[in-house]
């Protein structure tokens, strides 16, 4: 499930050098990193293990990368030998060097997320914010052939979190659980999942990566798994219970479920990320639980999805980004509850021409798995 067909770097490379031209960029230099390679993904099909690296897009043909770490030169070289690789212990000083031989070349700095500072602060500075603009916009809008991606992606969040379920029961440490859930993701050739997850109770106030901590009976276990396919990731967040729900439980759950069925419904063309948590909100202010909407207990009410795995919108009450057929996120209105602690609960889905699909096909449940 690893590395784009070629049909898609070809069209995805068409895309950007027509935006390249609106933009009157001749060279795109795209800096990444392991974290955010997102945007090296989008442009020159290239994903990081290790280190720096810098690429230079001609919008008329050739890619040239400076790559930090040998060993991802050599990988690269091998993946893609159209592109002209080399090594650089100083890849900064490096790519400054080359930028500063392009003469009169139309050149522009991406992304905001990766650029060092000893290149955001050279002559390219003004640049940077167009290009990224210009990026953002373009992983926006999925293709059908990205959708396609996308939805293989959610289709195998949905297995990893039977997955997940089975792993599930009393005694078993945190760290178990996702062991068994990479297990199986590395089985069927996804190379990448990003998972948080909690256990416990009313003392839970977010998640985490998995730690040494053993499930117990009542425990509230969360996760949110995300794992890529094709450079795609789709999510699914979940809770469940180590034996019977009690009834503080069900009734948090049914105040989630009730927000994440708003906030899918409020997803339409022309709707905005703001209308979207907002509906979410609501829900929780109608039960008596706004302050528990704000920055002090969650961070966002979903986000978008694709090459990143928390990428643009954020779905927040201010963000005012208009939504639109193409564009892929997740809603999940994650927050703590004062009755049983931090909860999850939300499903990956597009936006099509009439409203969204969902393509996270797990159920809408609070799940539970022996508790003995």
């Amino acid at each position: 499930m690893s590395g784009f067909p070629g049909d898609l770097r070809a069209e995805r490379r068409e895309r950007l050098a027509s935006a390249m031209a609106v933009e009157s960029i001749d060279i795109l230099v795209v800096a990444g990193n392991p974290w955010r390679s997102d945007y090296l993904r989008f442009a020159i099909d290239v994903t990081l293990a290790e280190g720096q690296a810098f690429a230079f897009v001609h919008r008329d043909g050739g890619t040239r990368l400076i790559a930090e770490n040998e060993a991802e030169a050599e990988r690269i070289r091998v993946e893609q030998p159209a592109i002209d690789v080399s090594c650089s212990r100083s890849p900064i000083e490096a790519t400054a060097q080359a930028i500063a031989t392009l003469g009169s070349a139309r050149v522009a700095l991406a992304p905001f997320a990766a650029i060092p500072c000893g290149l955001a602060t050279e002559p390219l500075r003004a640049s940077i914010g167009t290009a990224t603009a210009m990026l953002d916009r373009l992983m926006l809008y999925k293709s059908p052939a990205e959708i396609d991606a996308f939805r293989r992606a959610a289709s195998l969040a949905d297995e990893g979190y039977a997955v997940f379920r089975k792993a599930a029961r009393v005694g078993r440490p945190e760290y178990a659980l996702v062991a068994d859930v990479e297990a199986f993701f590395r089985s069927r050739g996804c190379p990448e999942n990003f998972q948080i997850l909690a256990s416990g109770g009313r003392e839970v106030r977010g998640m985490h990566p998995p730690g040494e901590r053993r499930l117990a009976a009542g425990d509230l276990v969360t996760t949110e798994l995300t794992p890529c396919v094709d450079g795609y990731y789709a999510q699914i967040c979940r809770t469940l219970v180590i034996g019977d729900p009690n009834d503080a439980q069900r009734r948090a759950f049914a105040v989630y479920d009730a927000a994440l069925e708003a906030g899918i419904a409020a997803v339409r063309p022309g709707a905005t990320a703001g209308d979207v948590a907002k509906a979410e909100n609501e829900v929780f202010r109608a039960h008596g639980l706004g302050e528990y909407v704000t920055s002090e207990y969650t961070r966002v009410r979903g986000h978008g999805l694709g090459l990143y795995v928390d990428g643009k919108p954020a779905v927040l009450e201010d963000v005012e980004l208009v939504l639109e057929p193409g564009m892929t996120l997740i809603v999940h209105p994650n927050t703590y509850h004062p009755e049983v602690g931090y909860l999850v609960h939300g499903d990956s889905l597009q936006v099509t021409a009439t409203g969204c699909e969902v393509v996270t096909h797990t159920p809408r449940k609070l799940f539970s798995v022996p508790g003995n």
